[in-house]
């Protein structure tokens, strides 16, 4: 049996997840990251991405949309603005919120605040990507 350590997902609205996990896979604020058990200690910030919990009963896939990662030897934190299930997502509701940030970034409007519009576009595509199953 591969060793385990503790994941716990904290959001504002909830304890997301608590369990036992063989690896974690996640986008940081570095570019893509897998932890194993026995991780060196770090404190990392989470970029937008599809989370991929390895566990004894196969890999769970979340949206995770930012925040940031405490990983301890036999314990990662994640602490997240948000992380959802892809059947808690609402496709049509991702979907709405891409074309609107797709517009926003089009329209090249001096007070659209780029940044706020690509972080909107990032995170409806990671829920949409879920959604359509990839």
């Amino acid at each position: 049996m591969a060793e385990m350590m503790r994941l716990q997902i904290v959001t504002p609205d909830e304890a997301f997840f608590d369990g036992e996990v063989s690896m974690v896979e996640l986008n940081t604020a570095d570019g893509e990251a897998g932890i194993y058990p026995k991780h060196i200690p770090m404190v990392v910030a989470v970029a937008p991405g599809v989370l991929k919990i390895h566990g004894a009963d196969g890999v769970k896939k979340a949206a995770l949309l930012s925040g940031f990662l405490q990983i301890l030897p036999e314990k990662v934190t994640i602490l997240a603005e948000a992380c959802e299930w892809p059947e808690n997502i609402d496709g049509k509701r991702a979907n709405e919120a891409r074309i609107r940030a797709e517009r926003r970034l089009a329209e090249k409007n001096p007070q659209t605040d780029i940044d706020r519009a690509e972080a909107a576009l990032k995170r409806a595509l990671v829920r949409l990507s879920l959604v359509d199953g990839n």
